[in-house]
């Protein structure tokens, strides 16, 4: 990785973000924390070669892979407080679809609320992790995992199914890859900041892999419900049908989203 190359791959929206590279990380999530903490500027960006301790949604390590990997998280700030990123981690979803869509003849889909599927086997991984006030200065650190390049042994040790670039025939260097997925969030976050994400709403559920399907939430509290995937609405809440009735939205952070099977 060379900070250089991406810069130059970002082209005209290079000034959106301030890059760093690390040979090894714990967690660039939380790295980049506690430099937010501080003097961090929006658009703070940290890749690591490396991130031996990551961590995932519901407290899940992720595993990332010396070389194989594509690990890095962005620093976002915002004026008008946490109620204003309803829906950050789905956008962040749809702009690393998109950058891995300019590259591969299989198409990257959506799993709400923060994951990137092909045939539904995990790509990627958002994980968003959110301090400040509700209406004031807030800021987010959108972290993001990709899988490159995975050996046997590592795909044993994950216990749900993946797919990598190099299985998908995706030949594209990781520093266009990056560059990629950050020009790709600086578009949808100038719609996203502006408008909300009602604006981006339409093409999310355009790549929303579950649409229609029976599926089951497992809740907070270990309860599972079961209904069939309506979309989302106007915030980014998960709208599940259960029946005639009429939808209902789900949203916070402990919801999992599986394909419902019948016994």
């Amino acid at each position: 990785m060379d900070a250089n190359v991406v810069t130059n791959g970002l082209g005209d929206v290079a000034h959106a973000y301030e890059i760093r590279m690390s040979d090894y990380e714990a967690s660039t999530n939380a790295t980049l924390m506690k430099t937010a903490l501080s003097s961090a500027v929006d658009g703070s960006v940290l890749c690591a070669e490396h991130q031996y301790a990551g961590k995932g949604r519901r407290g899940r390590q992720w595993l990332s892979v010396l070389g194989g990997s594509l690990t890095f998280s962005v620093l976002l700030r915002f004026e008008r407080g946490l109620q204003s990123m309803g829906g950050l981690s789905l956008i962040a979803g749809m702009a690393v679809a998109r950058a891995v869509n300019r590259h591969s003849r299989h198409s990257a889909r959506l799993k709400w609320p923060n994951d990137i599927l092909v045939g539904y086997r995990k790509l990627a991984g958002i994980l968003v992790e959110v301090q400040g006030d509700m209406n004031g200065s807030a800021f987010a650190i959108v972290g993001v995992g990709l899988n490159v390049r995975l050996s046997d042994a590592q795909r044993e040790g994950i216990d749900q199914g993946v797919i990598d670039l190099a299985e998908m025939g995706v030949t594209v260097g990781r520093n266009q890859l990056l560059a990629d997925c950050l020009r790709e969030l600086h578009v949808t976050l100038n719609i996203f900041r502006e408008q909300g994400f009602s604006a981006l709403r339409d093409e999310w559920m355009a790549m929303d892999a579950y649409s229609g399907k029976e599926v089951s939430l497992l809740l907070p509290n270990t309860l599972a419900v079961h209904g069939v995937d309506c979309g989302v609405d106007d915030t980014g809440a998960l709208l599940l049908s259960g029946g005639n009735a009429t939808p209902t939205a789900y949203s916070g952070g402990e919801i999992s989203l599986r394909l419902r099977t019948h016994e």
